[in-house]
C-alpha cells in the first residue's frame, strides 16, 4: 500500500496467485500450500517490493517453520480473545492436509510405476521365451527333413523371396512448361536432350533404373501411375529413379550423356 502497488499487478509480476499474496500479507500460513512454498513466495514477493528477502525468510524459519500448529501465531499484535472478537478455535492447516495428500498420491504413483515395470519385465520374458525355445529346439527341423525330406529347403527359400527386389518401375514425363529433358536407363538413351513445351509428354518407359537430366522443375513425373513433382533448383536437376529407393539425387559423374 505504501508503494501504491495493486495486488493484481503484483500477481502478474510474481506469478503468485492474489489469494496467496493476501495470505502472506495477513500471515495466514494455513492458507498456503506448505513451508517450502511459503519461503519461495516470501522471497519472490519481497524482491518485487524491494525488501530484504533473506531477513523475511530467516524470520519465518525461526518463528514458524519448526513450531507446532498451536504455536504458529501471526507476527502482528494479537487481537482480543474475549467477547465478539474472540479467536476461533485453531484447526489443522489446510496446507498440512494438502501436503499429506500429495505425499500419499506420490507414493501411490510410485507403487503403480513399480508394478508396471514388473509387468513389463514379465511380458518381456514371455516374448523372449519362445525365442529361447526355438533356439534350443534344433531337432525339429532335422526330424522334419528326415521324414519329409524338404523342410530345410522351404525354410531357406523364404528369405530369398523376402529379399527379392521389386520389378521394373514405369515412368512418363509430362511438361508443365518449357523444359530440357535427357532420360536414359541401363540399356541406353531414351530421350536425347529434347526441349519439351507445356503439355508435351514422353512415352511410358519401364526399367529397373532411370537416370535423367532436367533443365528445370517445369515437369511432372508419372511413376507407376502416380504423379510426383520435381524438386526445384536454380541449376539443372539430376535424378535417379529405382523401384526400391524411389527418387534420389544423381551424381554428376553418373549423369547420362545426351550430347
Amino acid at each position: 500500500m505504501r508503494a501504491r502497488m495493486d495486488i493484481t499487478d503484483l500477481e502478474t509480476q510474481t506469478k503468485i496467485r492474489a489469494k496467496y499474496l493476501r495470505a502472506l500479507e495477513n500471515e495466514e500460513w494455513e492458507l498456503l500450500p506448505g513451508p517450502a512454498y511459503v519461503k519461495t513466495f516470501l522471497r519472490t514477493y519481497a524482491e518485487a517490493l524491494g525488501l530484504d528477502a533473506r531477513v523475511l525468510v530467516e524470520e519465518y524459519k525461526l518463528r514458524f517453520e519448526n513450531l507446532s500448529d498451536i504455536e504458529q501465531q501471526p507476527i502482528a499484535p494479537t487481537r482480543a480473545t474475549t467477547g465478539r472478537y474472540a479467536r476461533t478455535p485453531i484447526v489443522p492447516p489446510r496446507g498440512l492436509v494438502a501436503g499429506v495428500v500429495v505425499v500419499a498420491l506420490l507414493a501411490a504413483l510410485f507403487a503403480l510405476g513399480s508394478a508396471g515395470d514388473d509387468d513389463a519385465d514379465q511380458r518381456a520374458g514371455q516374448v523372449t521365451a519362445p525365442q529361447d525355445a526355438d533356439g534350443g529346439g534344433e531337432e525339429e527341423p532335422e526330424d522334419g527333413s528326415e521324414e519329409g525330406g524338404g523342410g530345410d529347403e522351404e525354410a531357406e527359400e523364404e528369405p530369398e523371396d523376402a529379399e527379392e527386389e521389386p520389378e521394373e518401375v514405369r515412368l512418363r514425363l509430362e511438361a508443365t512448361g518449357p523444359v530440357y529433358v535427357c532420360l536414359a536407363d541401363d540399356d541406353g538413351i531414351l530421350v536425347r536432350g529434347e526441349e519439351l513445351a507445356a503439355g508435351d509428354e514422353t512415352d511410358t518407359f519401364e526399367a529397373r533404373r532411370f537416370r535423367m537430366i532436367l533443365g528445370n522443375n517445369a515437369v511432372e513425373m508419372i511413376i507407376n501411375g502416380e504423379r510426383r513433382a520435381v524438386p526445384s533448383s536454380q541449376d539443372r536437376i539430376l535424378l535417379a529413379l529405382t523401384p526400391n529407393r524411389g527418387r534420389q539425387p544423381l551424381p554428376e559423374s553418373s549423369a547420362p550423356d545426351c550430347t
